[in-house]
Formats: structure tokens, sequence, C-alpha cells
């Protein structure tokens, strides 16, 4: 049997039981139903205006029911009429003159928003710095941040950038990695809002979180060894300043001593010279007084001055030309020698002092009693 071929009797277009379906129909059967419900009795009458005003009354109703909308606790609504500025609505509902007449834009003024970001930027001294933070901000003001700048968040980001790179071109690589890293955010976020606050963005910046300054990952291992030689400069210098705090006391007390040394020796000196004048003029004076007793006993001074102060003596037998040595000197070394490999008590006998005064009452330690005996 073919496709079209109603069998029995039956169209296959339609089910047991139904009326064949008329879109003209089902049309002005929702009319009539809508007619009757808005109370017109002529809706059913194809054509009759009844239906048509209450349609337009119906599409009224729903086109001023979306004029309604709820401002949350944290919102404000800036009302637009034809797009120009009307007035900013507080918490709660209202209603205003559904589009096109005015539209509603609610901004959330008290939420604390976020975004990230990061950059690679050339410092003051030609280095690549790595920096990654956050920024927190908030819509303070509603009205400017819906009219003043076309895209107040990309307007954001933007002038995030251009404050960042003013803060990082005008510092060293090393000053800000090391000494200014805390500064960076502080600087960044009053030059940031500065900016803003020109614009009229109505944006607040509230915080900058700095994640990362850094070196880039390229230049890390120069870093690494400019950090080394840096940290052995400063132990090399620590240890300079200990050497300089050891050495520099120590010659300021050796210096401290040597002028002391000079000046008791120039003291000394002085008072040796004082001694002499004095001396030679007491001689002097004696002198004047004996002439003949003061030449001898000069000269008899002198002579116990050279022969005691000499380890050689030469003595004359009688005038008889014969000259006997005496090696005192070898003998006091052999009698030292004696002294020292002995093991019993000294001997007074033994030792090498001189002969008995008892000869003629005189001192044998005297050279000119040694030649009175000879």
């Amino acid at each position: 049997m073919a496709w079209n071929d109603p069998g029995n009797g039956k169209d296959p277009w339609k089910r047991d039981g139904d009326e064949p379906t008329d879109l003209d129909r089902m049309v002005r059967d929702w009319r009539r139903r809508l007619g009757n419900l808005l109370g017109g009795g002529g809706g059913g009458r194809p054509g009759g205006s009844g239906g048509g005003y209450a349609l337009a009354i119906l599409l009224l109703v729903a086109w001023a029911a979306t004029g309604f909308y709820r401002v949350d606790e944290a919102e404000r609504g800036v009302v637009q009429r034809f797009g120009a500025y009307t007035v900013t609505t507080l918490p709660g509902w209202h209603w205003h003159i559904p589009y096109p007449v005015e539209t509603v834009n609610l901004v959330n003024a008290f939420a604390v928003s976020n975004y990230s970001y990061k950059t690679e930027m050339l410092t003051a001294d030609e280095q690549y710095v790595y920096i990654e933070m956050v920024v927190q901000y908030r819509r303070t003001d509603p009205v400017k941040y819906s009219f003043e700048v076309v895209d107040p968040e990309q307007t954001l980001q933007d002038v995030t950038e251009s404050a960042l790179r003013e803060v990082v071109g005008t510092t060293s690589l090393e000053v800000l990695v090391t000494t200014s890293r805390d500064q960076i955010a502080s600087r960044t976020s009053q030059v940031l809002q500065n900016t803003l606050d020109n614009y009229g963005a109505g944006i607040t910046v509230t915080s900058i979180s700095l994640e990362t300054v850094n070196y880039p990952s390229s230049v890390q291992e120069a870093v690494d060894d400019a950090q080394k030689a840096r940290n052995d400069s400063e132990r090399y210098a620590l240890e300079a300043d200990e050497y300089a705090r050891d050495v520099v006391p120590k010659a300021e007390g050796k210096a401290a001593r040597i002028v002391e040394d000079a000046k008791a020796y120039h003291d000394r000196v002085i008072a040796d010279a004082e001694g002499e004048a004095a001396r030679f003029e007491a001689l002097l004076t004696e002198y004047e007084k004996a002439p003949r007793v003061t030449r001898e006993r000069l000269y008899l001074d002198a002579l116990e001055d050279v022969y005691g102060r000499s380890n050689k003596v030469f003595l004359d037998a009688e005038g008889s030309g014969n000259l006997l040595y005496l090696p005192l000197d070898k003998m006091f070394q052999q009698s030292g020698s004696r002294q020292m490999n002995s093991t019993g008590t000294r001997d007074a006998d033994t030792s090498a002092a001189p002969p008995s005064s008892s000869d003629n009452g005189s001192n044998s330690g005297d050279p000119r009693d040694r030649r009175t005996r000879q």
C-alpha cells in the first residue's frame, strides 16, 4: 500500500476522534478566551477590536512589570534615562520606566574584588625582573564607575601595569630584590590610586599583595654567582674589620709605649747631663783649691775604672821589663765550670775570690795594690 493510501477510509495525518486542526481557528479560540477573561463579549468575532485592546493592555502590563528591580544591601542602582544619569537607588525594591526609556546598572560598592597580575620588565639598570602580585579594589563610587571610563576593569589593569613600571623602572634590580622589596607594593598602590583618581574611575585600591619579586629563570644562575661573590665580599670585609680591631689597638699601645720610653729616655739624659754638669762644677771648685792633689786623684780614678772593666792585666815585675800576663777571663770561666759540675755545696776556698786583705791591710781587688805587692 502506498504511503498516501488512506486505507480503510483513514487519513494518516489525523488521529482517531480528532477534528482537523485549523491554525486560524486556534487563534480565534485563544482570542475568544482572552476576551471572555477580560470581559469583552465581542472577542469571538473575527477582526473584533475588543480582543486587540485587551492584548495591548496585557502587553503594556507585562512591559511595565519589567521595571521592577531589587537592589541588594551591598549594591547601588544607577538609573539612566535615555543613557543619561538620573538617580542612584539604595537597597530595596524599586521601579523604573522599563527599557528602552530607562535602564538600571547595579554596582556592588562594598565587595572587595581582586585580580592577579604578573609580568617581566626592565629595571633602572636595564635588568629583567619577574613580578607577580594580587590587586584588591572596591567600586566606591558607582556613578563614576559607570560613566567616567568605558571599561573600568580593563582600565584598572592598564593603570596597574603603568604604575608598576614607574616604580620598577626607577629602581635598580639589586635594590628591588633586596632592600626595597617591601616598598614596591606601597609605592605601586600610591601611584595607582593617584592615577585612578585623576581618571575619576570610582575605584579604590584597598591593598596590593606582592607574591613574587625575583630574577627571571634565564639569569638565575648568573645571579646566584653574583650573590655568592657579594657574600664573600661581605665576609672578607668583616674579617678585615676584625683584624683591624685586633691590630690597631696593639699598634696604638706599642706606639704609646715607645713614646713613653722616649720621654723617659729624654728625662734620663737630661738628668744625667745635669748631674754631670753639677759634678764637673763641684770638681772644678776642688781643683781650684788643690790642683795637684785633684789631678792625681783623677788619674787614679781613671786607672781604676779602666782596670775594673778589663779582662786582661799586664804586671811589670819591679821595672825589670818582664811583663806578666794574667788571663782573668779564662780564669773566671774555669771557676764557673767547676762550680756547675760540683754536686756539693759551694766551697768558699775554691771560689775565685781575691786574696785576703790582711796583707798590709790593702784590698787585693785594686790593681794598684797588686802592683805594689809585686
